[in-house]
């Protein structure tokens, strides 16, 4: 199987049906597939052999969507860019896996000149803005008017399809390497356990440089449906793209959906061709959920948990994980049961499997997990051992199979002796009504070697003090895991992803004891 394969059926079996929406601009399968076909063969003319790499440094549009498909249609490996790095960063990911042609919108030309400069190799910049080429870049659209369509390469299978850079917050960033049958089989995974809506249109609102937003792509373009684009996170423009656009689902994290949920003009929105609601990255969204359940009633609610290495997802929960009965019981906060063709062990340090309930790294295995990283070994051996991914979080399984993520290994607080995850700490913090948003990390403690300190964002115009939300948590939670200091700040620093960067909310705390 390779990835290019459906956008060939839908070309031949639905060739005037919309495939892309960005803005005012609309096209069909056909015209879609066309130009995919013509800059597979510019990138080819411009000296693309079989497994060389592309980087896309860009917000999503329907170019990026081109050129995901495009890549692969030539034969090349999609290396997709952070667009949240600086140019050091992204030089690194370059040389790191020798890209040698690297495409940029508008957003970024000014970057590169300099990623150019800085780079072992200075790649062949092609600019696929709205406006026209700078100087000393070939331009997109003159590219593919004067191409023709080129025949798709056919790579498949074991193929290295994508190299996703991720981590980066100690060290140099680890390129995962994603083969197509990796993408394909997960994307597969997802259909098998919940169909496309017929008549279905995606709004991708994820940064399309990450596993969430290519791995919706792949999905998406299996299923033959419409794919519409927004070209950055903003909870307005998400409502008015749903309300013209007829969206019926999307997926987001839940900081973006309690952004959209929360946004004043909410309700003047009509949002009623939204079906379904996916969300991920946050083991701790008890309160979102409650919000879309009441807000959205007609919406789905789905969450799936995964990383990068499994491309993406791990674990899922449906629906009925999200209704009433299960908001109550607390089977709701699980991440669901393991996706099909995925099993799940929960092992100690010596890698053995522990009893239900009981707290260890979640390790999983299937078709869907990672090559392992480019040019890194070691790392390698470390994440992928005796054919299982060991994933770096920490979880459990109950009687009935459902996964629970309690905290990434790393992130435990070990506190007198205890260990306290900070997702449930969060949890309960997070059920104050004047809580918009909060983090627990471990800082330094002389007597109890870690104290849990917790960060929190209020409502507008809430008034909140530590000793509120000290006395909040000792109601649901066991008094040593209780934040033993609270701070209060405006926002919170977010991953491009939406993700909090706890590794910055240390840093000061642990700073000069070499540890984040």
């Amino acid at each position: 199987m390779y990835l290019t394969l459906s956008l060939q059926r839908s070309m031949q079996q639905t060739p005037g049906k919309t495939a892309t929406i960005f803005g005012k601009r609309r096209r069909s399968f056909q015209e879609h597939g066309e130009r995919v076909g013509r800059l597979a063969g510019a990138l080819r003319s411009a000296g693309l052999q079989a497994g060389d790499r592309v980087g896309v440094l860009a917000l999503n549009s329907d170019r990026f969507l081109e050129c995901i498909m495009g890549v692969w249609w030539a034969g090349g490996v999609l290396n997709p860019v952070n667009t949240r790095w600086s140019v050091p960063e992204i030089v690194y990911s370059l040389d790191d896996c020798d890209t040698r042609i690297l495409i940029v919108d508008d957003a970024f030309a000014p970057l590169a000149p300099r990623i150019a400069a800085g780079a072992r190799h200075a790649p062949l910049l092609i600019h696929a803005g709205e406006g026209p080429a700078p100087d000393g870049m070939l331009d997109y659209e003159h590219l593919i008017a004067g191409h023709a369509t080129a025949a798709d390469a056919g790579r498949g299978g074991n193929d290295l399809a994508c190299i996703m850079y991720t981590g980066g917050t100690t060290g140099h960033p680890k390129g995962v390497m994603q083969s197509h049958l990796n993408l394909w089989s997960a994307a597969v995974q997802r259909l098998a356990e919940t169909p496309i809506l017929q008549g279905s249109t995606t709004l991708h609102v994820v940064p399309l440089f990450h596993i969430a937003g290519v791995g919706r792509v792949v999905m998406q373009s299996i299923a033959g449906e419409c794919q519409a684009v927004l070209r950055a996170f903003d909870p307005r423009a998400v409502l008015e793209a749903i309300e013209r656009e007829r969206i019926t689902d999307t997926v987001m994290v839940p900081t973006m959906i309690q952004a959209v949920l929360e946004h004043p003009d909410f309700d003047k929105f009509d949002l009623a061709s939204f079906r379904r609601l996916g969300y991920g990255a946050s083991p701790s969204a008890s309160v979102m959920v409650e919000q879309a359940v009441h807000k959205l009633p007609q919406v789905e609610l789905s969450h799936a948990y995964g990383l990068t290495e499994a491309c993406p997802v791990i674990s899922s929960s449906g629906p009925a994980d999200h209704s009433e009965a299960a908001r109550r019981s607390g089977v709701s906060r699980s991440v669901g049961r393991p996706a099909l063709a995925v099993l799940v062990r929960i092992v100690d340090p010596e890698g053995q499997e522990v009893p239900r309930d009981m707290v260890g790294e979640i390790t999983a295995r299937g078709p869907n997990m990672m090559l392992g990283y480019w040019n890194k070994p070691e790392e390698t051996a470390r994440a992928l051992r005796n054919g299982w991914l060991h994933t770096g979080d920490g979880g459990y399984m109950d009687a009935d199979g459902r996964l629970y993520v309690v905290d990434r290994i790393k992130d435990m607080i070990v506190s007198g002796g205890e260990n306290v995850y900070s997702a449930e700490v969060e949890n309960a913090i997070a059920q104050h009504p004047d809580v918009a948003m909060c983090a627990v990390i471990g800082i330094p403690h002389e007597k109890w070697g870690e104290a849990v300190h917790a960060i929190v964002v209020c409502r507008p115009g809430a008034e909140l003090d530590e000793a509120a939300v000290r006395a909040h948590c000792r109601e649901l939670i066991a008094g040593y895991k209780c934040p033993k200091s609270v701070a209060f700040r405006d926002a919170l620093p977010l991953s491009s992803a939406g993700k909090i960067l706890k590794t910055k909310l240390r840093e000061p705390f642990w700073a000069d004891r070499g540890s984040t």
